[in-house]
């Protein structure tokens, strides 16, 4: 993870232009910023160099392939087993699509995706196997209001 990459206003602005479309030409985006084409695509390419722009990705409906739960799984280790452990066999569960460290009464918080409770449950018992996971707590998500 990068930390403390510098932006700009304008690189803000562009940031912000492109995360509602990452289709737009430079051109949509210049004419909404009030830059040339010509300098906003050198500011992408620095910001890709920087690493302030870190991909340029396809986002997929997740229903549109199956995936009609979301849950949050809260994942609080034994302290015996080093975090980074834990996360590497979490990385290997599909279903985990994202894993946060946090702080607070939990050490992780994974985002998980899949089919149904039933298929929920299965990757429940896979994450309670890992050697170091005291316990887990489950949200299921009934709804997404919005999502960026």
């Amino acid at each position: 993870m990068q930390e403390n990459i510098q932006t700009d206003d304008l690189d803000r602005r562009i940031l912000t232009a492109l995360g509602q479309d990452s289709r737009r030409s430079y051109a949509d985006v210049a004419a909404e910023v009030g830059m040339s084409t010509a300098a906003v695509h050198e500011r992408v390419r620095k910001m890709v160099e920087r690493g302030a722009i870190e991909r340029f990705s396809l986002k997929v409906a997740p229903t549109a392939v199956g995936l009609h739960l979301t849950a949050f799984v809260a994942i609080r280790n034994d302290g015996g087993v080093h975090c980074r452990d834990i996360s590497g066999r979490l990385r290997e569960l599909p279903e985990v699509v994202e894993l946060h460290s946090v702080a607070g009464e939990y050490d992780s918080l994974a985002k998980v995706r899949c089919a149904s409770a039933r298929a929920l449950e299965d990757v429940l018992y896979r994450i309670k196997a890992i050697p170091g996971v005291l316990r887990t707590t489950s949200t299921v998500v009934l709804n997404t209001e919005f999502e960026r």
